[in-house]
């Protein structure tokens, strides 16, 4: 992960292309692979079936957010509503939070 680090309102984030275009689609340049069937998530259906499959649950507190939640964990996964606003910080969230499911990659 290459970037510059911001911090604005008392939160630090990683801002990776600082000043740049926004790129049409979510991940500048990252995909999120289901290691398992070495398949790209495309779509939030495809990830919410690749979830269900290891025990995590929907979870429709904020209903701006997607959000899977594991009973046997504290973990919490929120996500854009949108797909097209899924971003590589969302990925490596994901992955951190599925040890050995997932994976980002360079697309």
């Amino acid at each position: 992960m290459s970037g510059v680090w911001v911090f604005k309102n008392g939160v630090v984030r990683l801002v990776e292309n600082p000043g740049g275009d926004s790129f049409q689609g979510s991940s500048r340049g990252k995909v999120l692979v289901h290691l398992p069937t070495n398949q790209v998530v495309t779509s939030y259906q495809a990830l919410e079936q690749m979830l269900t499959s290891i025990g995590w649950e929907r979870y429709y507190d904020d209903p701006s957010l997607l959000q899977f939640h594991k009973r046997s964990t504290i973990h919490l996964i929120s996500l854009p509503k949108n797909f097209n606003k899924l971003k590589s910080m969302h990925m490596y969230d994901i992955v951190v939070k599925t040890r050995n499911v997932f994976e980002v990659r360079d697309s």
